[in-house]
């Protein structure tokens, strides 16, 4: 059993102190989110984690991705879709993972445990879409969701080629809502995952009870669900267990939506539960969501908690 985050974490952006960064900030080349990652890296690890993400620390989970591709606007703080959805303009993730990925190096002097690494985190392009504000261009939510799976698959590809992550989570909390087509849905997934030679996980948050078994057919490896926020989606794993097929769970095990420290007695009963229906060995535990809103010291102690429970079980 590993452990591993959903993405996001508590960002402390710092100004630069030392001579080396002043310098550097006085000539407009500071960036003071590489020191959030470094903290979030740090945290993740000093906490159990073994499978960790940069932190998400740039910013929000649409607008870090649609800043940078063309077809699409920020305004007001808001996605629009003004023309067609092309190739992104740059690497979105890569160097900030690529430093996580060296941070985490030096954290074990070159030795990274087997089997634990850093991974790359996208959000899903149903989400994104719906995220966003049709503005004339396209008709339908549909042919905008095809057009931006095209254009992510560059980012897909090059964190795989780049980064070589222990794998990539596709981030798809819309597909809970009833509101996502699930066959266009589905045929996104199949465009991000294609000729990928690494495992593809797909993070839906929200209630799975009505879209759990279209779900588990997506073509992904690893599904990741919240299950320690509300007190349903346990229920409908072990009813629908059956309709898993060679895929491992990312388990939700720590409530993110609360800013207080879990019990651990309840986390421990959670995933015997889990344990009883998918088997230690096809689980990955996980906060339920992104940490980026519960104090860091909160943050820290769920992360903590949760990797007690994997090394109990491990």
């Amino acid at each position: 059993m590993k452990s591993t985050v959903v993405g996001s974490f508590p960002v402390e952006v710092k100004q630069a102190s030392s001579a080396k960064n002043k310098l550097l900030n006085a000539l407009g080349a500071y960036d003071p989110f590489k020191e959030s990652i470094k903290d979030s890296v740090h945290s993740q690890l000093d906490a159990g984690v073994d499978i960790i993400s940069d932190g998400q620390v740039r910013g929000d989970m649409v607008s870090i991705f649609t800043k940078y591709i063309p077809g699409m606007k920020i305004v007001d703080g808001n996605t629009e879709i003004v023309s067609k959805i092309r190739k992104p303009t740059q690497e979105i993730s890569v160097k900030d993972l690529q430093y996580a990925k060296k941070v985490m190096d030096d954290y074990y002097n070159g030795e990274i445990p087997e089997g634990n690494g850093v991974k790359g985190i996208i959000t899903g392009p149903n989400t994104i879409v719906h995220s966003s504000r049709l503005q004339g261009f396209y008709k339908n939510k549909e042919d905008a969701i095809i057009d931006l799976a095209h254009s992510l698959k560059h980012e897909v590809d090059a964190i795989a080629n780049k980064v070589e992550p222990v794998y990539i989570q596709i981030d798809e909390p819309f597909l809970s809502t009833g509101m996502v087509d699930m066959r266009v849905a589905s045929e996104a997934i199949d465009i991000l995952h294609e000729d990928l030679e690494i495992p593809l996980a797909m993070h839906v948050c929200g209630i799975l009870k009505d879209a759990f078994a279209d779900i588990a057919k997506f073509n992904v490896d690893i599904l990741d669900f919240e299950f320690a926020g509300n007190n349903v989606n346990i229920d409908v794993l072990e009813e629908n267990a059956n309709l898993i097929h060679n895929k491992k769970i990312g388990f939700g095990c720590v409530d993110s939506s609360v800013n207080t420290v879990d019990n651990i007695d309840d986390v421990d009963d959670l995933v015997i539960r889990a344990i009883n229906i998918v088997g230690k060995d096809n689980l990955l535990l996980d906060p339920d969501c992104g940490l980026r809103r519960a104090p860091k010291d909160v943050a820290f102690e769920k992360l903590k908690i949760m990797n007690q429970i994997k090394d109990k079980y491990s």
